[in-house]
């Protein structure tokens, strides 16, 4: 990588505000500064991959974002290098990582700079970003692929999904979520797990007859909602609760936004029909 012309320009990230009482007594990873950052970070890429948060004791949310990141160094058994950036200190360096906000995040693979994320993360969130690099970066003959971990309560849930003992499976997850609240794979486990138990039993055909005979009968919405979510019909079923929120009393709008959140569990983020459902249904309710 080579360094900008405007290297050697601070960083204006004057909304951050003023200098916070207290910074941090320890700071994790390797301090960047632009004496080491080609050697100890860039060069480096090419063995192991590394990775650079971008912080400031001004920021709060960048002061956790870092501690995360270190246990999360510590827990890889030198899988990967932590390195980070005080931007108060180090403006030039931070300016060369084109840093706009904190916390901000870089990774360097295979001499390549990849931005990751500017904004925080819950641990899992950031697990799952630094095995995406690891991922990455083997696929690029540097270092190993991370290693899946799997907790012994999600191997019980999969083992009982196996065998269709869904009722096993959804108390596995339940108690991986009371470890663990934020795991984000648990998370998605349990809403399929529940969702495989509600259409248990239900004829396809007729739920959807029922539905369309009657829509705004919430519970025949919510069973056809659920067929065609696990039929891959993401859209109508959306727009069957949509419609119910819309025009139902107030305990129907209730039960027909809540089973529309618990939906919106098992659709990716990213895909454009649960972004727009997610606007839809705060338009109807606000």
């Amino acid at each position: 990588m080579t360094l900008p012309p405007n290297f050697g320009r601070a960083v204006d990230l004057s909304s951050l505000g003023k200098p916070a009482p207290q910074a941090p007594s320890t700071v994790a990873g390797i301090s960047v500064t632009p004496t080491n950052l080609t050697t100890d970070f860039l060069e480096y890429s090419s063995t192991k991959a590394a990775i650079v948060l971008c912080w400031s004791p001004r920021s709060a949310e960048s002061i956790a974002t870092l501690a995360i990141m270190g246990e999360l160094e510590s827990e890889s058994n030198g899988a990967w290098r932590l390195g980070n950036v005080n931007i108060d200190e180090q403006p030039q360096v931070a300016q060369a990582l084109q840093t706009k906000t904190v916390p901000y995040a870089v990774a360097f693979v295979a001499g390549q700079l990849v931005p990751l994320f500017e904004q925080p993360y819950t641990k899992e969130q950031i697990a799952l970003v630094i095995n995406k690099v690891l991922e990455l970066s083997a696929q690029q003959g540097v270092g190993a692929p991370p290693t899946e971990v799997i907790e012994p309560e999600e191997e019980e849930a999969l083992k009982a999904l196996e065998t269709g003992d869904f009722t096993t499976a959804q108390a596995a997850y339940k108690k991986l979520l009371a470890r663990k609240p934020q795991d984000a794979f648990a998370k998605l486990g349990l809403a399929q797990t529940e969702l495989f138990i509600r259409t248990a039993g239900l004829n396809p055909d007729i739920t959807k007859a029922a539905a369309q005979k009657d829509p705004l009968d919430v519970a025949a919405a919510m069973a056809c909602a659920d067929i065609e979510i696990i039929s891959g019909e993401v859209q109508p079923a959306f727009d069957r609760l949509l419609h119910c929120v819309r025009n139902c009393s107030d305990e129907a709008k209730k039960q027909a936004k809540d089973h529309l959140l618990a939906l919106f569990a098992l659709v990716d983020p990213a895909d454009p029909r649960l972004i727009k459902a997610r606007s839809d249904l705060a338009n109807a309710l606000f």
